[in-house]
């Protein structure tokens, strides 16, 4: 099944009936329990493969566009639901070695990754202050009935704002750290809020932080189940490994696509085909790391493909901007609003797709927490029982 069909509520009716269908079979076929565990960690292990599938075979205009990194989080999303029902039909299992300290290591991963997701969120942000320059530069010259010397002057100061943005965000990632903010402010209405009120909270990362050192923490012994390990908990190890490899695979892509602190993405991802899933993981990994190589993208903020589009469109406009004489002839009057269009088209983009992403970002982070949350509480009850 695409990973396209498992849009917003769409997902949690998945997993609710995959955990409903889990707890059904345990209460009425306890004799047939490993088999029936062996069968969900078999469809678990197909789904993850299909997902990333589809994920694989977007067209290089589509990978690593905003609606792309949608569905990359849908596809987290909808993993972390499966992942979830599985483990709840297995709490005297979690109590137990090997599975306890591998459930453990995963959380420890998981609570690494939440720091990332602070960081796309101040991403985002940038994303957004580069919008409103978009926006000025519409307001000066789209739909205009003439043009003349003030609105250029207004979309030129637009054009230098936007590419200082874009250049001290290459040259330093201080200036996100400095805007830093925990999900749990996300009510604030940013509107009403200046820069200088903006203040690191609880979840916030430090000015020191680097996403390319947090993505090595979370691959660090990153490693295949061994057998051992797997016939002791059932088959369970395979799931844990799983869910690991989307984990760092979702937060290293969306490290890739995003601007974020010492980005870096010389990431190795060490996954022996034996998994049904490998293949695609290893494919998007290579599509992704080709992209970052090539000319025009080596030294991209983030390889999003609507950044790439918002450097391409304020480069042709500051050119032919800096071409213009007054009064405007007839065929350059015709060639700003051509270019016109481009910078809008990338502005609706942009204005239709990055709040529902990071809204789902920030679903992303609160589904760690409570999963997190559910399973130790969960294996806490078992220990006291």
């Amino acid at each position: 099944m695409p990973a396209a069909d498992f849009q917003g509520s769409s997902a949690s009716h998945t997993a609710r009936s995959f955990l409903s269908l889990r707890r059904d079979q345990v209460h009425s076929m306890d004799s047939n329990e490993p088999t029936i565990l062996s069968q969900e960690l078999e469809t678990f292990q197909r789904h993850v493969a299909d997902f990333l599938a589809d994920l694989s075979s977007a067209s290089s205009g589509d990978l690593l566009s905003l609606s792309w990194i949608q569905k990359l989080l849908d596809v987290f999303l909808v993993c972390q639901e499966e992942f979830r029902a599985l483990l709840s039909g297995c709490k005297e299992e979690l109590n137990r070695q090997p599975m306890n300290r591998l459930i453990n290591e995963y959380f420890d991963r998981s609570v690494k990754a939440l720091d990332v997701c602070n960081a796309i969120r101040d991403g985002i942000e940038q994303i957004r202050q580069w919008q409103m320059q978009l926006e000025i530069l519409l307001c000066a010259l789209d739909g205009q009935k003439s043009l003349g010397e003030g609105q250029f002057r207004r979309a030129k100061k637009a054009l230098i704002d936007l590419a200082i943005g874009m250049l001290d965000e290459k040259e330093s990632n201080s200036v996100i750290s400095q805007r830093n903010r925990s999900f749990g402010r996300s009510g604030i209405n940013r509107e009403h809020r200046s820069m200088e009120n903006h203040r690191s909270l609880s979840w916030s990362v430090s000015r020191s932080w680097s996403a390319a050192r947090q993505l090595q923490a979370i691959g660090n012994n990153l490693i295949a189940p061994r057998p051992n390990d797997i016939l002791a908990t059932n088959g369970l190890a395979v799931a844990v490994y799983t869910m690991n490899y989307v984990l760092y695979f979702v937060m290293w892509a969306l490290v890739a696509a995003i601007p974020c602190q010492d980005r870096g993405l010389q990431t190795h991802f060490h996954v022996t085909r034996q998994f049904i899933w490998a293949g695609p993981v290893l494919a998007l990994h290579e599509k992704i790391l080709e992209e970052s190589k090539k000319r025009d993208r080596r030294n991209a903020t983030g390889l999003l493909k609507e950044i790439h589009e918002i450097e391409k469109c304020a480069r042709h406009m500051n050119a032919l901007v800096d071409s213009v004489n007054f009064p405007l002839t007839e065929e350059k009057d015709e060639e700003v609003r051509q270019r016109m269009k481009e910078v809008k088209s990338v502005y609706e983009a942009i204005k239709q797709s990055l709040n529902p992403m990071e809204r789902q970002v920030r679903e992303v982070f609160h589904r760690i927490v409570r999963s997190r949350t559910e399973c130790l509480d969960s294996m806490g009850r078992a220990n006291t029982s």
